[in-house]
């Protein structure tokens, strides 16, 4: 039987003329979802800005874009904005309610989350849906009341976190115990959202094919190589201090006290990024560690992880990064602050190192063993490649698509 899925995420639109231009990722994600669900109808706010560099035509989806309908919602993540936009979003996702057969929402937020605002409509209309979520928002936005996650944040920013983070969690949970199916990414958010949730499910999301991953051969060449030189370690992510860039220093500056010999570099943008260089300019880590901001080549960046002996993580917020998955897929061992996501991933083989949060000296004392050590560097370069196997974009997209059409109630 045809059916419709109703498929809202906040990743913003934006629109070039007549063009509508969309995140390349999430145009991937449209791809997979079009080989399950006969139509979708694509649920996302129009962001009036320019848009980024990641960001392409939807044309580009090729012929299944005959089976995807875009609704756009209203930009209003500011109060006022979102109040006077409230009626007419409301509208736009009642009448999509309607016509789907299975309905899905991304949550997170507060103010702008049209998300929690279709999921309550759904509840209200009597119509099942599955909630989707791949980090705890709320306790994100609460740890922006610590200044020192969020060193730089303005003062309103901040007692705006202040004032939302406490009602945020409660419409959360409000929402997932009232979901006929919560799919949740990665460990860290399941354990969190699980136990006010009647069906949840541990699920991931990622965007790698099966050429993405090492090669037999540059694997074993890897590992072969890994018994001399410097150890080569890499990062890929925002620089913000909730990505751990304060520890991510600290912990390569006392490697540097111990005298190893090592290369590092962290591949992204951010609010730290100045700061970061100017703190690597004017300390041991001169000459050591490169900052070379974003590479929007993914076959650049995954090219990176497939030289690199390691990733250093140093993440302070419960979220379930993919990059981590990237670097296992690249046979690049993880090696950081312990989590729920991370123990998870490396739950089958051992791909990594964990130690505690926080803890930057035992993180560089982790980091020295394996520069010493290369038989067991070499070990955990195998082990990870091993763990980051099943993690393909088909198969994580199959997965999910099977859980809907399980559990999940048809809503028309």
């Amino acid at each position: 039987m045809p059916d419709t899925l109703l498929l809202h995420a906040p990743v913003a639109l934006h629109r070039a003329g007549d063009t509508l231009l969309l995140e390349d990722q999430a145009c991937n994600g449209l791809r997979l979802w079009a080989e399950h669900f006969e139509h979708l109808v694509v649920m996302m706010p129009l962001n009036p800005a320019p848009p980024p560099p990641a960001w392409v035509p939807v044309a580009g989806l090729g012929p299944v874009l005959e089976r995807i309908e875009f609704i756009t919602l209203p930009w209003a993540y500011r109060p006022d904005q979102f109040l006077r936009a409230l009626p007419e979003g409301r509208r736009l996702l009642r009448a999509a309610i309607e016509r789907c057969d299975y309905l899905g929402f991304a949550i997170g937020g507060l103010f702008g989350d049209w998300g929690a605002v279709g999921a309550w409509q759904a509840h209200r209309m009597g119509k099942p849906f599955y909630i989707w979520t791949d980090r705890v928002e709320s306790e994100v936005v609460r740890r922006l009341t610590d200044p020192r996650l969020a060193p730089d944040l303005p003062w309103r920013r901040r007692l705006r976190a202040r004032l939302e983070h406490r009602p945020m969690a409660m419409l959360e949970r409000a929402l997932i115990r009232r979901a006929a199916l919560g799919l949740f990414h990665g460990r860290e958010t399941f354990d969190t959202y699980a136990p006010h949730c009647r069906n949840p499910q541990l699920v991931h999301d990622i965007h790698l094919k099966p050429a993405d991953h090492i090669a037999p051969e540059a694997l074993a060449r890897k590992i072969a190589e890994a018994g001399a030189g410097p150890l080569r370690i890499t990062y890929v992510g925002r620089a913000e201090a909730m990505k751990g860039t304060g520890d991510w220093l600290a912990a390569l500056e006392a490697l540097a006290r111990q005298g190893v010999d090592f290369r590092a570099r962290w591949l992204g943008e951010g609010p730290d990024l100045a700061a970061m260089r100017a703190r690597v300019a004017a300390g041991p880590l001169a000459g050591r560690v490169e900052l070379p901001g974003f590479l929007r080549d993914r076959a650049a960046v995954l090219e990176a992880l497939r030289r690199s002996h390691l990733m250093l993580f140093c993440h302070q917020t419960p979220e379930s990064p993919r990059c981590l998955i990237e670097a296992l897929a690249s046979g690049c061992p993880i090696v950081g602050h312990d989590s729920a996501f991370p123990a998870d991933l490396i739950a089958g083989h051992g791909g990594g190192w964990l130690t505690p949060p926080g803890d930057t000296e035992a993180l560089a004392g982790a980091l020295a063993t394996l520069a010493q050590d290369r038989a067991r560097l070499a070990g955990l370069i195998g082990a990870a490649a091993r763990d980051g196997a099943p993690f393909t974009d088909a198969e994580v997209f199959r997965h999910r698509a099977e859980l809907i059409r399980e559990h999940l109630p048809r809503a028309r």
